[in-house]
């Protein structure tokens, strides 16, 4: 079976519960949408069994590539040289959920952290998948429509940060997965739930928030949720 989850943001408790009630095994596939990381507090427990996992596809959320680079960049923020931009993204970071991340890699040991930033640079931009004759089209999110003629030239911002046009079909023959964007807000009606509409499946259902954790099985269509 194919699933689809995404923004787990650090709700560690809840992504295991998931994988018990879908009951995943090696034979399965399971792509997660971005946002592994921040807010919540065990983003470094995700990545690192992501990294045990062969069949688990980490996708890269404008968090995840948030983290990897001042991760990655902590020697140099204790340089007095070191440039404004990375000082002034590095507050910007703590300041949306990244404290949580910081706190939790700075306990692992130097192997761990190896691990978790191998995990972050490692991860997908985009991808491209068919399942039982359907085509998918997963990233953590897309751009405006009005882009859509440049498909092959979005940009990792374009799929990190973008906002999409949730009442605009993308594509007649491909269907567009991503989260990002906490159904909530697309819909209230669908506060904690999977939202579907105009060939646009919205995976964020706002498990740091209260709500719950979605997965999706595009094998059945059947929808899963979990609470933390």
């Amino acid at each position: 079976m194919v699933y689809v989850m995404s923004d787990l943001h650090g709700c560690y408790d809840a992504y295991v519960k998931m994988l018990k009630k879908i009951s995943f095994s090696k034979e399965d596939i399971l792509y997660i949408l971005g946002d592994v990381v921040d807010r919540g507090p065990n983003g470094m427990k995700i990545l690192l069994d992501i990294a045990r996992r062969e069949n688990v596809i980490l996708l890269r959320g404008n968090h995840d590539l948030q983290a990897a680079i001042l991760l990655l960049n902590l020697y140099r923020l204790q340089d007095r040289n070191c440039p404004k931009e990375l000082i002034e993204a590095y507050k910007g970071w703590l300041s949306d959920g990244g404290k949580t991340t910081l706190e939790e890699f700075l306990i692992l040991s130097e192997e761990e952290r190896e691990v978790v930033l191998s995990v972050l640079r490692k991860s997908l931009i985009s991808k491209e998948i068919e399942v039982n004759g359907k085509k998918y089209l997963l990233a953590h999110t897309v751009p405006e429509v009005d882009f859509i003629c440049d498909y092959e030239e979005w940009t990792e911002e374009d799929y990190t940060i973008g906002e999409p046009d949730y009442e605009e079909v993308y594509f007649d023959d491909i269907q567009v997965i991503t989260g990002h964007t906490p159904t909530v807000y697309i819909d209230r009606n669908f506060a904690g739930k999977i939202w579907m509409r105009n060939h646009h499946i919205a995976m964020d259902c706002g498990a740091v928030f209260g709500y719950s954790l979605g997965c999706l099985c595009l094998d059945t269509m059947e929808e899963f949720y979990e609470k933390n």
